[in-house]
């Protein structure tokens, strides 16, 4: 019997009397890799049919059920994810740990010790290198998932929260039987070197939860003798509207802002209760309104520039030169630009050469290019920094559990019809509101929005996409006269944001 010679010939690796065939350090290298992306694809090629066949097995099976779901997903699914980002994280980390072991793994059942010790060396740093390439993308995932759960778990109410208060969440029927839901947004500017806190943005999102169709009802800060609820605590201590003392000669502290502040600070006004300032705010633009006011978020304004940064900037297009600073020292220029956080910021809440009416424009477009641009790849690039600001400049009280639902709402409204409404002069004199007009025009502006279509952004062939807020129309109801009378009609959200471009500067 004619023994095999085991040393190659010409570079060959030579088949091996026991243990398989014996290969190159490339060959082998490429075994392991084709392993990191097909699972037992080296197990089959040393003859370990068995395991071999089961890796392969139940990689594809993991692979075509992923498809599947993946196919049938929709916003629903993503809704209820959120409820499971714990069990999530746990099976990114898990594949991290599987893949990484699996890839070293195949590099030993190769037998790399047939192999020159210098070739065992190299194949060695390689294959390890290998295993914590596939295994990072899975660390990171898990890591952001990870991220995703707590920076929720802060931000929204413990599970319990309601649709309706008191009451539990409802999976058939979350929204209670209601066709819209209403939720108060606000612009605050609380913070360690800042006493108390004042709601400088005061709008309020009406949602109809079948169409996504919404309409943004924006108030002034500077709304004199606001009216509360019948039967109210503070409806009772201000029976003829919020009215103070000046705190100084022309400076007053009884405006719409004002309402949380005076609210946290009079806890002798709700049995003792502390920190009403968000009820009674909700409760109060709910009775202006003619609405009821489901949930709030309110924003730190000081954080917003941070926000922006960490999303490398807004594009606005700012229709003049906005001036800034105590001393006037700042400017943002006019044209269609790139604004870092602070710019933005200025750009939002400057008031010199301005008024309050002018602000609420501005930041009505800031609010609309924010939700415009803030794009999925950029969201993930920057997702730590992101959420670490987000924690710090958010507070809300819509429960966890709801999300589930409002995630798949937040989809809707994402491709329906956003108006907006505000009542500033000459629509409504913010010294002396007609509360009842107020009222009318709201109710008007929703049963518009019910009719509104979406209207699509066309970008002109050869451009650029335009980074700018989703323009939107309404229809009217049929009716021989207007729903509405002009100066009151929804306009749409980005309105604010000067004249309509087609490019950006940078």
């Amino acid at each position: 019997m004619v023994t095999p010679d085991l040393a190659p010939r010409n570079g060959a690796p030579q088949a091996t009397r026991r243990g398989g065939p014996a290969f190159g350090a490339a060959a082998l290298i490429g075994w392991v890799a084709l392993s990191a992306v097909l699972p037992g694809a080296a197990h089959l090629r040393a003859g370990r049919w068995r395991t071999g066949l089961l890796l392969l097995g139940g990689y594809l099976t993991a692979v075509v059920a992923v498809a599947c779901v993946a196919v049938g997903a929709d916003a629903g699914l993503a809704g209820r994810a959120l409820g499971w980002l714990g069990q999530i994280s746990l099976v990114f980390a898990a594949c991290a740990v599987a893949w990484f072991w699996l890839v070293i793994r195949s590099y030993v059942v190769l037998r790399p010790g047939r192999l020159p010790r210098r070739g065992q060396v190299l194949t060695g740093l390689v294959a390890g290198v290998l295993a914590v390439v596939v295994a990072v993308p899975f660390a990171i995932a898990a890591r952001y998932v990870r991220v995703s759960e707590q920076t929720l778990d802060s931000l929204f109410a413990a599970p319990g929260g309601t649709a309706q208060a008191g009451g539990a969440v409802r999976q058939d029927d979350p929204w209670a039987g209601r066709d819209r839901v209403n939720v108060l947004l606000l612009g605050g500017d609380w913070g360690d070197n800042r006493i108390g806190m004042r709601t400088d943005s005061i709008n309020v999102a009406s949602v109809d939860v079948r169409t996504g169709n919404t309409v943004l009802l924006g108030l002034p800060r500077n709304l004199e003798h606001v009216r509360f609820p019948p039967g109210s605590p503070m409806a009772a201590q201000f029976p003829f509207g919020f009215q103070l003392p000046e705190y100084r000669p022309g400076w007053r502290e009884d405006l719409l802002f004002s309402v949380w502040q005076y609210a946290d600070d009079h806890p002798e006004l709700f049995g003792g209760r502390r920190h009403m300032g968000a009820e009674v705010l909700k409760e109060t633009v709910g009775h202006i309104l003619g609405l009821r006011i489901d949930w709030y978020a309110l924003v730190n304004i000081w954080g917003f520039a941070k926000m922006i940064d960490a999303l490398g900037g807004l594009v606005v297009t700012v229709d003049r030169d906005i001036v800034y600073g105590l001393h006037n020292e700042g400017v943002v220029r006019s044209g269609t630009r790139r604004l870092n956080g602070a710019e933005a910021l200025w750009y939002a809440r400057s008031r010199t050469f301005s008024d309050d009416f002018d602000r609420m424009h501005r930041q009505r477009c800031v609010l609309g290019a924010l939700l415009s641009q803030a794009d999925p790849a950029t969201v993930l690039t920057r997702f730590t920094e992101i959420a670490a600001v987000t924690r710090r400049m958010i507070s809300t009280d819509v429960p966890r559990p709801m999300l589930e639902h409002l995630v798949p709402l937040a989809w809707k409204v994402k491709h329906a019809a956003i108006t907006s409404l505000q009542f500033v002069p000459p629509l409504i004199n913010t010294a002396y509101p007609d509360w009842d007009r107020i009222r009318l025009l709201t109710a008007r502006a929703i049963r518009a929005s019910v009719h509104a279509q979406a209207v699509p952004s066309a970008t002109p062939s050869g451009s650029p996409p335009v980074a700018e807020p989703r323009r939107r129309r309404h229809l009217p109801t049929p009716s021989p006269a207007p729903v509405l009378p002009t100066p009151g009609a929804p306009s749409p959200i980005d309105d604010g944001c000067g004249a309509p471009h087609t490019a950006m500067a940078r």
